[in-house]
């Protein structure tokens, strides 16, 4: 029984759980990724490009007599750059937010009875020595 409690302590600490979420969100988010690069960029984009070539889709752009289709890997590209992106401005988002909220200034500290007295001290003696 030990070790189901282990595990549970290690599955419900916060950051495995906010690791699960950012895995689920990351694969939703790539579908749409995906989803935008192959029916909104590449059409828009490269379909001048395909048409030149005389083809429909990037999956046909392959080198002739062989199976690599370069096609696909320039998608995935255009998609990785694209995820890449997004990521970055959404990082450089809470990283904004951060220092916003660092950059608010502490109050400054009370001096002590101590230091009051050692002010008083300093200002009679420079007062006195004029």
């Amino acid at each position: 029984m030990a070790f189901f409690k282990e595990f549970k302590e290690f599955a419900m600490r916060g950051n495995v759980v906010d690791l699960a979420v950012a895995v689920v969100i990351g694969g939703a988010f790539g579908k749409i990724v995906t989803s935008l690069v192959e029916d909104v960029i590449t059409p828009a984009i490269l379909t001048p490009a395909l048409k030149a070539a005389h083809l429909n889709n990037l999956s046909q752009l392959v080198i002739p007599g062989t199976a690599i289709k370069y096609g696909n890997f320039i998608a995935q590209v255009i998609s990785f750059i694209i995820v890449a992106f997004a990521l970055f401005l959404i990082i450089k988002g809470m990283n904004h937010f951060k220092k916003k909220e660092e950059a608010a200034p502490a109050a400054p500290p009370v001096p002590t009875k101590e230091e009051i007295l050692l002010t008083e001290i300093r200002d009679i003696l420079s007062k006195s020595s004029r």
